[in-house]
């Protein structure tokens, strides 16, 4: 009976403390360093046109919520920089998956 419990608290511990963004991108000068996770080719290019203009560090992660992406920045991100990428993601390619209806 303890051992049920203890997998419970485990399981529940996963599936709250644990990080898990659908997408990771991390930039080093204005370029794309690391990428984990599924990265559309547009927004891939868009972000690095945003690196190339204004050369920037930091990270992005994005979520999925219940209403659609989450996106968030390191604070080594300038917010004009963080404005631009909000402007060029694209939400459509974010929405989550248990909002599919079935037939």
């Amino acid at each position: 009976m303890i051992w049920v419990i203890l997998v419970a608290a485990i399981v529940i511990f996963w599936l709250v403390a644990i990080d898990r963004p659908r997408l990771k991108m991390v930039f080093k000068e204005g370029q794309i360093e690391k990428v984990k996770g599924h990265l559309p080719a547009t927004f891939k290019h868009n972000c690095q046109e945003i690196g190339h203009r204004q050369p920037f560090s930091g990270e992005l992660k994005v979520y999925s919520t219940r209403t659609g992406a989450k996106l968030v920045f390191s604070k080594g991100v300038p917010s004009k920089i963080q404005q631009r990428i909000r402007n060029v993601f694209p939400h459509q390619g974010f929405k989550n998956n248990k909002s599919k209806k079935t037939a």
